[in-house]
């Protein structure tokens, strides 16, 4: 029997225990077994969600309803799944959520803003490592120039146009040698 036949009996009949073992081959029937069936965790089922980020935090906000260590350890394999796990369920920074979150630029920044509220040099230096989402640590977070910020901006002339006018707000020869490798924003 299928992960999937099985949820499907089990929906249908009832949890019979030799279906289990057939739905917690797969993340995705473990979760909804645990939700529509189970009504509430069970260690097989919080198991088998583990071994995908996205059900280990689904089934940490939905159905445990609460943080634990198995399934925030889950998330953190992913770093938009441990930004949501530290916004959603801890609802606090903590160190390894961060640690993973600074696996990406983006999500460096979305928990610098969303999380730690705050700022700080590790997620800023990971943000700094794409032109966006350093553009806008300077101007969300910082709420001011800073070199470092300016330089990773500066790797991308439309960031560079919008690093000299929204967060310098004045000309800058570094910015203007950069945004005007593009006609159009040379122009504006």
């Amino acid at each position: 029997m299928t992960p999937k036949e099985a949820c499907n009996h089990a929906m249908k009949y009832g949890p019979p225990e030799e279906t289990r073992e057939s739905i917690c081959e797969s993340p995705y029937f473990a979760y909804f077994h645990a939700r529509d069936v189970d009504k509430g965790p069970k260690e097989d089922t919080r198991n088998a969600v583990c071994r995908e980020p996205e059900y280990a935090y689904r089934y940490a906000i939905d159905i445990d309803q609460c943080p634990r260590d198995d399934t925030r350890e889950a998330a953190c394999k992913h770093p938009e799944w441990a930004c949501r796990y530290a916004c959603d369920v801890d609802k606090k920074p903590r160190e390894d959520t961060r640690k993973a979150a600074c696996k990406d630029p983006k999500c460096a920044y979305w928990y610098a803003k969303n999380v730690d509220k705050e700022l700080r040099d590790d997620t800023r230096e990971v943000a700094c490592k794409a032109p966006l989402y350093a553009y806008c640590y300077a101007e969300v977070m910082d709420k001011c120039p800073r070199e470092d910020t300016r330089n990773a901006a500066c790797k991308d002339p439309l960031y560079a146009y919008w690093y000299a006018l929204k967060v310098d707000k004045c000309p800058r020869d570094d910015t203007r040698k950069v945004a005007c490798k593009v006609p159009t924003y040379a122009y504006l």
